[in-house]
């Protein structure tokens, strides 16, 4: 029988120890409504800080909490009928509490039918957990109606901006500067918290990716090729901000059958290793079946082990920009799509209650564009607008003046990147 006493009284002890004066405020800890008689859900990618942005609201309202972290070693893989001996222990630590935190709630088989329990008995519960599919599956299931389920994101150009207090406002020569110098990091080093905040080793991206295959992945769905999952993993992000080729990978590595190709992009998309973004088109078919590869965060396709660095920043711009946008537009009435017709392509298609509401083109260097670079930039929003009739169109870049271009009755607002994030 596991000590559950003595694992979550280190994990208390953990948790005392820890300074909070350095931690940032991030918009979506005013999500994490404490009053609520819903459950409050923060699922995002690991180490992403969705336990600090817990923490840093439950501590800061001064409520009476208990915390258990089910990512510990020894509490993984707990079965539900132990988890009246967690929550016994949790008592006998914390005494009478008003709020409880679960950390990486998923690694426990049944968790939804304990967290429908406490929230029955009238408990304030805050989770959060790593798997997107896992999570939305068995809370559409189990707790319909009962949640408030908030995504959390590694940290913005603007969270960097507030640990290095940049302003994000002033338009002083210094300033811009400054923004532009940290995307430039951001475009390698990316947003994760500790990679940022740390000194951590050449190791840690590699080891986190490793976890999420394994542990997100492989061990969740019981992978019967991990190697298979791996290559297909390492393709992808070696190509963000391209179409999946589903038939080309099935070819090119002797897979069975395209299904299986689906299948495996699909558990990277839920262990947010990577997103995927469909082909716009007024019909669900085509915006069905095809897609568009992002990673979550930069540093997976810069840092991670195996990989040779090339000249993407075209690419890592892009990813950039839907990683915000995917920030700015997590509702259900909001989409995001990419498209691609009749010759010409438009990065980013934002869509609203059904409605094409901005047309997004992203480049690196606009500072003297070719006749080519501008027909295919310039060019592509303006056939998108005739296309969608959206006439809200914005090209961003990283270097270059912001300014406005008018083109056949039609303005392209051009919005320099490091100030768009």
């Amino acid at each position: 029988m596991k000590d559950f006493l003595g694992i979550l009284s280190d994990q208390r002890d953990e948790l005392r120890g820890v300074d909070t004066s350095a931690w940032i405020s991030r918009e979506p800890e005013e999500q994490i409504d404490l009053d609520s008689r819903l459950a409050q859900i923060v699922i995002g990618v690991r180490r992403s800080g969705k336990s600090t942005l817990c923490l840093k609201r439950l501590i800061e309202s001064g409520r009476n909490f208990a915390y258990v972290n089910f990512d510990d070693e020894r509490l993984y893989r707990l079965k539900s009928d132990e988890l009246d001996g967690v929550l016994s222990a949790l008592y006998r630590i914390y005494g009478d509490f008003s709020h409880l935190l679960m950390d990486e709630v998923q690694n426990v088989e049944g968790w939804h039918l304990f967290v429908n329990r406490l929230l029955r008995q009238g408990l304030k519960i805050v989770l959060t957990g790593s798997n997107s599919n896992l999570l939305s599956g068995e809370l559409a299931t189990h707790l319909t109606g009962r949640y408030n389920q908030i995504e959390l994101m590694p940290f913005s150009l603007k969270d960097l901006c507030r640990v290095d207090k940049v302003d994000t406002t002033s338009m002083s020569t210094k300033q811009v500067a400054l923004r532009m110098r940290l995307l430039d990091i951001y475009m390698q080093k990316g947003g994760l918290p500790e990679v940022n905040l740390g000194s951590v080793t050449d190791s840690y991206i590699p080891s986190l990716v490793r976890a999420m295959i394994q542990k997100d992945v492989c061990v969740r769905y019981s992978v019967r090729y991990p190697e298979t999952l791996w290559q297909i993993a390492n393709l992808l992000l070696d190509n963000v901000a391209q179409e999946t080729p589903i038939r080309q990978i099935t070819k090119r590595m002797d897979i069975a059958s395209p299904h299986t190709v689906k299948k495996y992009v699909d558990y990277l998309t839920n262990a947010y290793l990577i997103c995927q973004i469909q082909k716009f088109s007024y019909k669900s078919i085509i915006r069905q079946s095809t897609s568009k590869i992002y990673a979550i965060d930069p540093a997976f396709v810069n840092m991670r082990a195996g990989t040779i660095k090339k000249d993407n920043a075209v690419w890592m711009l892009e990813n950039i920009v839907y990683i915000e946008l995917r920030r700015r537009y997590h509702y259900e009435s909001q989409s995001i799509y990419y498209m691609r017709q009749d010759g010409f392509e438009v990065d980013f298609v934002v869509v609203e209650g059904g409605t094409v509401a901005e047309l997004i083109q992203v480049t690196y260097d606009f500072a003297s564009p070719s006749a080519k670079q501008y027909r295919r930039e310039v060019g592509g929003l303006l056939k998108g607008s005739r296309a969608t009739l959206c006439r809200n169109l914005t090209l961003i870049i990283a270097l270059g003046d912001p300014t406005e271009i008018t083109e056949g009755g039609e303005k392209v607002k051009v919005c320099r990147a490091s100030d768009w994030l």
